[in-house]
Formats: structure tokens, C-alpha cells, sequence
């Protein structure tokens, strides 16, 4: 059993007007970007735990961005009284910006044994990342951080080793269940511990925190052994080679890749950087064991078609992964021909649709077949539909429920859910909310800031701090430079020079828009009287005033103007 502690739990004599609270900082109102906030102790003195600390990925609008991470503001004005973070298990959206948000907040980082390898392959791959203290526990172990004491619970997922957590403390228990299902055939296992959640219900249970990602869908998911089969059923009717993409932390889909290729007689061929990395990961805890060796990539030539299976990364569309190469065929040994099949046995994050079937209809031109989930039992999801969440309910019978984990329509439907299964208590809170779970009502308290990071290149900041407002703008109308020079007398000394990207050539006439603009430049000049001239600044943005409004006129966009003016 793990132990560890940087403070005693609260005694009895501690507990005068003290509080536990809720506060997520991410991924409550959203899909993604998970960062939960615990906090024990009276209102100013609150001693507190982080649960998850996760990214999102950057859509079209965020142009250059790498990624996207919570305003930890808030936690960072506390961090003297920030006594650890906890992962609940290492999907991207749940742990993926732990090296880059572990500087600010510098905290003890626990983790299961997975979790901590990918972290470590992931610090290894990136230059300057920080050695975060990383503590481990197992599910089943009990550990104290602060007046904490964390009980890590198994539960299935799409990933090795995830956790709920049952987080005790002198005024109640919480059950945060992280992502989970119920799943009697998981591929690697465990199963979730019905067992054990039954009896920390039978302890009595204050809040649930629980996930909604899956609340709108009635029914229960099928099983993952279900879809190994299914992916077994098309690999043998493929007549040609066989490529199958899916999330890369998806350990057990890749074992029942791994295993439908062996029944079937293929040899698997593994492409993606992040793929392998797992596939390390996982082989190295033993999660792999007892499959064939895999295919070399310079030797995909020489097997027959009928005779191997591709497992790639790629699904979500992204244009640098193995996938979207293939579709491009900028691949050097690795390359598909018309009759192989392509099977997407992953779900489609919103956001991301174009470029998914960007890469689907330049595989479909060269005459491959794809097959989804809507064809074939290729893909489930690790989140539970609505009859998983009554079963849990009737597990730990809560006193409140708290729903997490998804956009405004899901977490309305599981409060709904919970309502009509009866639970005493329902609340509905979002992103910077500081929820009193006890004593007394669950109530909002109060709001604390709360919003967006951006990982862009190897800063942090808001969009202002990395120009992400005026990169938008760009992206939108170009950008346009003048360097105005002035001669002794104020008046111009030749044409100003002009440098335009990403501006139009022409306008509606034929006209040379960087003809219209010079002109504009030149008469903006004119129009100042000479002894006010003087104000460079005041010329500069004349002429910026001027140049953009005469491309507007004919253009009908306004680019970014800059003037340099030196006399």
C-alpha cells in the first residue's frame, strides 16, 4: 500500500469553518483540457490537490498554436498550499500538459506505472523538459497527500491502468471517476471494481464526480473483445493489404489489432512515432506479451498483400501522421494500392472533421475502401452510456452529482439522469466555479479566473502574449510594410518602399493594389501641413490610416499596416 504525506490529515480540532470545495479549472463545460481542483480547510487557508492536469488541441483558429492548456492563475496564487497532483490515467486530455505546467506549480506528481512511462518517453523527447517528481501508485493502493487520503479504484478504459479516485477527507468522501466504463471483456483489463466501489458506497458516499461524455447514448458500450472480433471478421474478408488506424494510447485495441492479424496469418507493420512510443511502454509493463515480433518497414515490399496489416496513427486527420502520408504516398518503403482497405477503428473528435475526410477522399482516389464503425464493429468508446451511469449511482448511491467531463449538453443530461434515478442533490457547474461540496448544500461559492493557455513553440501565454490575435488577423489579410523616408526639408525622398504578403495583386480594374496603397501613402503625406511633419509619429500613422483604408476600398479587407518613417 503506497503512503505519503507532506502534512498530517486534519484533526477534529482543525475542522472549525473548514470547507471542502470543488473547482475545475478545465474540462467542465468541454471536451478536453481536464484540471479539477480539491480543496480542504476554512476559506483562505484551504489546502489543495490537482486531479488530471490535461491539454486540448488547437482548431484552424488558433493559428501556429501547438497546444492548449488551462489558466492554472488561480492554483498558482495557492501554490504554497498545493500539496500534490494526481493523474487519473495518461490520456492526453488528462495528463498531456503536466511538463509543461509542472514549472508553475512544482508539486509532487502521482501516477500508475503507465502514466509514468509515457512521461518519462515523452521528457526524453523533448528538449528542456523538467524531471517532475514522479510518485507511483497501483490501483487498490490507499496514500495521503495533505488532509487527503486517496483511494486509487480500478475501472476499464481505452488506455492501461486508469483509476477512479475516492478521496476522503473529515468532512465526506468524493468519488472522482476520472474517464471509466463497464467492461466485462476489456483486451488487457482490469475490469471496474464494482466490488469495491459497492463497498465505499456501503461508507457512505458525499459527491460523485463523474463523466458525461457518454450520457446522451443510451444502452451499454459493447465490449472490447466484441471489437477485436469484428476487426478480426474484416481483416479476413480484406482481399488486400489491411491498414488500421486508432489513438495511440489505446493499448488494448492495439493488442486486438495485434492479435486479429496474427489469427488471420498477416504479419503487422507498426508506423507513427507516438505509436512505437507506446507499443514501448506497454511491452516494457508486460501489456503486450506474447504476440508476434513485429514487420520492418524495409521489408513491407516483399510480403504479399493478403499478408500483412499496417497499424498507424493518423486518425483524427493530422497531417504529419503515418496515415495522412500514406493517403499523400510521401511514405519511402510503405505504400498502398488500389483494393487495400482502410479501417478506422477510432471515433471523431469534433473540431476535426475536415481534415479527416481530407485524407479519406484521397485514399478513396486511389480506388481503397474504408470501413468505420457505422460499416462494421471496428471501434467503442471508453466512456459509459446511460445504463453504466444508473449502475454506478446504485454502486455508490452519492448524496450529490456533480457532473464533469463534457460540453453543456452532456453534463445537463447526466444531471438529469441522476435526478431521475434519485439522486438528493444535482448541481451543474462549469469551468472556474468554486463548488462547496460540504457542509451544509452543494453551492456555488464564488468564480475564480479561469480560461486558456497556448503552448506555442516553447513559450506559454495568453493569445495576447503570443500574438495569436494579430496572427489571426494575418491569416485573414496580410500584412503590408512601408518604409517612408523623408528628406531634409519633411517632404518625400523617392517613393516610400512597400513590401505586401499575403495581400491581393489586383484590384476589380486590373489596378496593382501596391500601386493604390503607395498612392494613398504619398497623399496622406501631402495632406499634413511641412511643420508638422516633424512628428514621425504622426506621419507614420497618417500613412498607416491612409494605405489601410485605400486597400479596403479596393480590396475590401483591411491588412495589417505597418510604417516605418525616418528622416
Amino acid at each position: 500500500m503506497a503512503r505519503s504525506s507532506t502534512k498530517k490529515p486534519a484533526k477534529s480540532g482543525d475542522l472549525k469553518n473548514a470547507e471542502l470545495v470543488f473547482c475545475p479549472l478545465g474540462g467542465v463545460g468541454e471536451i478536453g483540457m481536464n484540471f479539477g481542483l480539491y480543496g480542504f480547510g476554512p476559506a483562505g487557508k484551504r489546502e489543495w490537490i490537482v486531479v488530471d492536469c490535461g491539454v486540448t488541441f488547437p482548431g484552424p483558429e488558433l493559428p501556429g498554436v501547438d497546444l492548449v492548456l488551462p489558466d492554472i492563475s488561480f492554483i498558482r496564487g495557492e501554490v504554497d498550499r498545493l500539496r500534490g497532483i494526481v493523474i487519473t490515467h495518461a490520456h492526453e486530455d488528462h495528463y498531456g500538459a503536466v511538463l509543461d505546467l509542472w514549472p508553475l506549480l512544482k508539486a509532487d506528481v502521482w501516477m500508475t506505472p503507465f502514466a509514468a512511462g509515457l512521461l518519462d518517453a515523452k521528457r526524453q523527447s523533448e528538449s528542456g523538459a523538467p524531471d517532475v517528481p514522479v510518485k507511483i501508485f497501483r490501483a487498490g493502493e490507499t496514500f495521503e497527500i495533505g488532509p487527503f487520503s486517496i483511494e486509487a479504484v480500478a475501472v476499464a478504459h481505452s488506455i492501461p491502468e486508469p483509476v477512479s479516485l475516492a478521496i476522503t477527507t473529515p468532512l465526506g468522501t468524493v468519488v472522482h471517476t476520472g474517464d471509466w466504463k463497464i467492461d466485462p471483456a476489456p483486451a488487457i483489463g482490469p475490469k471496474t471494481d464494482e466490488a469495491r466501489f459497492r463497498a465505499i458506497g456501503d461508507n457512505g458516499v458525499l459527491a460523485l464526480v463523474c463523466d458525461s461524455t457518454n450520457a446522451m447514448r443510451e444502452g451499454e458500450s459493447p465490449t472490447e473483445q466484441a471489437v477485436g472480433e469484428g476487426l478480426k471478421e474484416v481483416i479476413e474478408a480484406a482481399s488486400g493489404r489491411v491498414v488500421v488506424t486508432t489513438f495511440s494510447s489505446n493499448v488494448g485495441r492495439i493488442r486486438s489489432i495485434a492479435e486479429a492479424a496474427r489469427d488471420t496469418g498477416r504479419q503487422l507493420l507498426v508506423l507513427g512515432r507516438s505509436m512505437k512510443r507506446v507499443i514501448d511502454v506497454a511491452t516494457e509493463l508486460g501489456y503486450l506479451d506474447g504476440l508476434p515480433d513485429y514487420l520492418d518497414e524495409d521489408e513491407f515490399q516483399h510480403v504479399p498483400r493478403n499478408k500483412v496489416v499496417v497499424l498507424c496513427t493518423g486518425s483524427q486527420g493530422e497531417s504529419r501522421a503515418a496515415l495522412a502520408k500514406l493517403a499523400r504516398d510521401e511514405m519511402r518503403n510503405v505504400a498502398l494500392t488500389a483494393g487495400d482497405t482502410v479501417v478506422y477503428s477510432s471515433r471523431l473528435i469534433p473540431g476535426n472533421e475536415k481534415a479527416v475526410l481530407e485524407t479519406k477522399n484521397r485514399l478513396i482516389e486511389m480506388g481503397i475502401e474504408i470501413i468505420e464503425d457505422d460499416d462494421a464493429l471496428v471501434h467503442v468508446s471508453g466512456h459509459p452510456r446511460r445504463s453504466e451511469l444508473k449502475r454506478m449511482y446504485s454502486w455508490v448511491r452519492p448524496q450529490i452529482l456533480v457532473p464533469v467531463h463534457g460540453e453543456a449538453a452532456h453534463l445537463v443530461a447526466q444531471g438529469s439522469l441522476g435526478a431521475m434515478e434519485g439522486i438528493p442533490e444535482v448541481t451543474q457547474v462549469r469551468n472556474g466555479d468554486m463548488l462547496r461540496l460540504a457542509p451544509g448544500a452543494a453551492e456555488i461559492i464564488g468564480e475564480v479566473q479561469h480560461g486558456r493557455f497556448f503552448k506555442d513553440g516553447r513559450l506559454l501565454g495568453d493569445d495576447e502574449e503570443m500574438g495569436i490575435r494579430d496572427r489571426r488577423k494575418l491569416s485573414y489579410a496580410g500584412h503590408v510594410v512601408l518604409n517612408v523616408v523623408l528628406d531634409e526639408r519633411f517632404n518625400l525622398d523617392g517613393d516610400p518602399d512597400i513590401v505586401a504578403i499575403g495581400v491581393a495583386e489586383r484590384d476589380a480594374r486590373g489596378e496593382l493594389l501596391e500601386d493604390i496603397m503607395l498612392d494613398a501613402a504619398s497623399g496622406a503625406l501631402r495632406s499634413i501641413p511641412r511643420n508638422r511633419r516633424k512628428d514621425l509619429d504622426l506621419v507614420s500613422e497618417s500613412v498607416r490610416r491612409a494605405v489601410r483604408n485605400a486597400a479596403n476600398a479596393a480590396w475590401g479587407k483591411k491588412p495589417i499596416v505597418t510604417v516605418f518613417v525616418t528622416q
